[in-house]
């Protein structure tokens, strides 16, 4: 069994998915993978530099995600080419990672399953659910991003509705990480049992 977890920035994707992890599922995450394959000497690598240029590179030699952000916020066209270039290599990666896993189920953390109308990649979606106020604080403490990068950011993404339409289970993470931390412990449970089925 495959879940898709998603939410928005600042919702607490990461520190759920942890808590799983903690249980022995296997947790694949996207961003990671999108991540590993541009590193120095790939072949993602030298694509995306091949198309934005030595401008991308950061001071250490790999690419400044930062400032590929910049460059596709603003031009869609760039960043259809830049998913033309990552998404098949990440699709392949996962690939290898889903084959490999030996957990009872596993959790794709995905940030834009909507966006990406990749719903049907999954057997279900659990989606951690936040208010958009508490998302902003959260990502502007975590990524020391200005208010306007992470409006951009959300605005960039789906609505808290379009999110939740499409779960199948939801866990809200509006107050304490102890709490976020019982109702994942809670959902693992029922996703186990979903197992025995």
């Amino acid at each position: 069994m495959i879940i898709g977890l998603t939410g928005g920035i600042g919702s607490g994707k990461s520190a759920a998915a942890n808590f799983f992890q903690n249980e022995g599922v296997t947790v694949i995450d996207a961003d990671q993978l999108a991540r590993e394959v541009i590193k120095p000497n790939s072949q993602g690598f030298q694509s995306v530099v091949d198309y934005f240029g030595s401008r991308i590179i950061g001071e250490d030699g790999s690419i400044d995600r930062a400032q590929l952000r910049e460059e596709i916020f603003d031009d869609q066209d760039k960043k259809k080419v830049l998913e033309s270039i990552t998404h098949p290599l990440v699709k392949d990666l996962m690939s290898e990672r889903i084959a490999s896993s030996t957990s009872p189920y596993l959790i794709i953390m995905v940030p834009l399953i909507f966006e990406t109308n990749s719903m049907s990649a999954y057997n279900r979606i659990l989606v951690i659910d936040c208010d958009v106020t508490l998302q902003m604080k959260r990502a502007s403490l975590r990524d020391n991003n200005s208010s306007e990068q992470i409006q951009k950011i959300l605005d960039s993404q789906c609505s808290r509705s379009e999110r939740l339409s499409i779960a199948n289970d939801v866990i809200p993470n509006n107050d304490s990480l102890e709490n976020l931390k019982t109702r994942s412990l809670a959902m693992h449970k029922f996703y186990l049992e979903l197992c025995k089925k």
